[in-house]
């Protein structure tokens, strides 16, 4: 068994159907690491879903200028976890914003707790979420081939800058972390 938190980032239709305006074009590789990466976790995973807030406010408006499509309530069918996913998201955390560092992620943490961090968009959500949560002094471990960006070359930057932050973030894979060496 892996010690830490799996918080697996944002597997949800609107990332994985590849007609949407927002499709994650490695999506199913990253859903095969995070099958991969369940079972080591035990009831220790959470699941987050990004949300569009009722009401957009302050730059958020400009956002959703930019992506009006993304305006749906949260029963929102793109808003859904994937298939595969839904029915293994025992924990769902609900966010309208990129990071999924909220309170409630942290208590789930613990103050010197080991967050490990998998889905999408390596550029975007999981960014967000490690900074903020290597911030608040959790111990954050991203496993790479779990993740997509929104392109290959904006998820290896994104990696390369999460792993800039070392030893407050790591950047590993499935296999090492796996092994127990990640």
């Amino acid at each position: 068994m892996t010690t830490g938190r799996l918080t697996v980032i944002d597997m949800q239709h609107v990332f994985a159907d590849p007609d949407s305006p927002w499709a994650t074009p490695r999506f199913a590789q990253a859903a095969e690491g995070v099958r991969r990466l369940l079972p080591a976790f035990e009831d220790r995973v959470t699941f987050t879903r990004f949300l569009a807030p009722h009401e957009p406010t302050g730059a958020w408006r400009a956002y959703y200028e930019q992506w009006p499509f993304a305006l749906r309530p949260p029963d929102a069918a793109l808003w859904r976890l994937t298939d595969e996913f839904a029915d293994r998201a025992h924990h769902v955390l609900d966010a309208p914003t990129f990071g999924k560092w909220t309170p409630e992620l942290a208590s789930l943490v613990g103050q010197e707790g080991r967050l490990v961090l998998a889905g999408v968009s390596t550029d975007c959500c999981v960014l967000s979420t490690a900074l903020a949560a290597a911030d608040a002094g959790a111990e954050v471990v991203v496993v790479a081939d779990a993740c997509a960006g929104a392109d290959d070359d904006s998820h290896t930057k994104a990696l390369y800058v999460m792993d800039l932050y070392r030893p407050l973030i790591r950047v590993t894979t499935v296999a090492k972390l796996l092994e127990g060496v990640g």
